[in-house]
């Protein structure tokens, strides 16, 4: 039987009509959405990729060796799925020098890592927000802060039509609801996340992901914070207990499907549809954490054993080695302050990890120097190439 998940609201002129979108608050009914045959397949598949993902993140001393990395693959990923063009290196150039080809890019990405830290903290807080559209709100404030985007009220519900491919709204692809509408569906949308529901929590991290991105609340920046909120659930929910999923990664390369899935939705009520596609998008996202995970752990320990060798090994040249996962790139100035020393013994621990092959010195320069982690950037780098514009 063809499900409706949501009614059309026409305004405009005659000449030109414009449609919005307003979708049925979840869970999909009429019929339901049920987990069976492929579906409960994929259910089971992916709930075990994120299981050997949680394990890849605890295997190692500490969680910050994948973490930085981590969260950065997302947030650059998620922000080059909007037109962001910078580049793994580039963040973390960004990080370690505060200078940027490309500063308004690098700083969207910024704000993303940002953004999240600032959710994760006030869920973990005991007198810290809920997950509900208000902390979406302040997370889309942070997340838009001096950005591309800064003019189109950040962190506010919008009070003005938007609408997603066109000129206008006669002409868009998908017009979302009108402004008027926007508070009562985050609402539903506020007391579904915290009701209960059959369905598993992955899926209904999906689901959530579709309404959010239907109901497009914000000006600017829903597809960011719509991406966010499948992180901040999968983590909230017990599925994984730290951000190592970068599922846009995933949606990047099937972006086209992506956007016809969400599409499907709307219009042909094809919850199923959709689902298929997200758990196929997390067993892959999971996959790929794993792997890198895997390569990073052997890389890290591969490269302690190699400098503990070295004749120039010392405690702070370890102790600078112990921090490069999370300042892959460093300066001088940098690894004085991180190590708590001098400038001699600073440049002494540079130098003897540059000697063992671990930093490779970038600029060409005589000074202002920058090292590379190259081979740790490399394994995180991995399909962070920027888009098309």
């Amino acid at each position: 039987m063809p499900r409706t998940t949501g009614t059309y609201l026409t305004s405009g002129t005659p000449d030109e009509p414009v449609r919005a979108f307003v979708p049925h608050a979840l869970p999909p009914a009429k019929p339901p959405l049920v987990l069976s045959g492929e579906l409960e397949r994929l259910h089971h598949q992916a709930v075990a990729a994120l299981g050997r993902l949680a394990v890849a993140g605890r295997m190692v001393p500490s969680a910050q060796w994948f973490l930085y990395g981590f969260v950065r693959k997302e947030a650059l990923v998620s922000s080059q799925i909007e037109g962001t063009q910078a580049t793994f290196d580039d963040v973390v150039s960004f990080e370690a020098t505060r200078k940027s080809d490309r500063p308004a890019d690098v700083e969207e990405v910024c704000n993303y890592v940002e953004a999240l830290t600032y959710a994760r903290a006030q869920l973990a807080h005991p007198k810290g927000l809920p997950l509900c559209s208000r902390l979406l709100g302040q997370v889309h404030a942070r997340l838009m802060r001096g950005v591309r985007g800064a003019e189109k009220q950040p962190g506010r519900i919008r009070s003005s039509q938007n609408w997603i491919g066109g000129s206008r709204p006669g002409t868009a692809r998908f017009v979302p609801p009108p402004p008027e509408r926007v508070a009562d569906l985050l609402g539903d949308l506020d007391r579904w996340l915290h009701a209960e529901d059959p369905l598993p929590p992955l899926v209904r991290a999906g689901l959530a992901h579709v309404q959010f991105e239907t109901i497009h609340p914000f000006l600017d920046g829903n597809g960011r914070i719509g991406r966010l909120l499948v992180a901040l659930l999968v983590e909230h929910w017990g599925l994984m207990d730290q951000p190592l999923l970068y599922l846009s990664l995933a949606l990047k390369r099937h972006r086209a499907d992506y956007y016809e899935r969400l599409a499907a939705v709307r219009t042909a009520g094809d919850w199923e549809g959709w689902t298929s596609f997200f758990l196929t998008c997390v067993i892959e996202a999971a996959d790929d954490g794993v792997q890198a995970a895997t390569r990073i752990f052997r890389l890290l320990n591969d490269d302690r054993r190699r400098v503990m060798e070295h004749p120039k090994a010392t405690v702070s040249v370890l102790r600078l080695l112990d921090l490069l996962p999370e300042h892959p790139m460093v300066t001088l100035a940098m690894a004085t302050e991180r190590l708590q020393a001098n400038k001699v013994t600073a440049l002494r621990s540079i130098q003897a990890l540059v000697e063992a092959k671990v930093l490779h010195e970038i600029t060409g320069k005589a000074r202002d120097r920058v090292y590379a982690y190259r081979a740790y950037l490399a394994v995180l780098g991995e399909d962070t190439e920027a888009m098309e514009p």
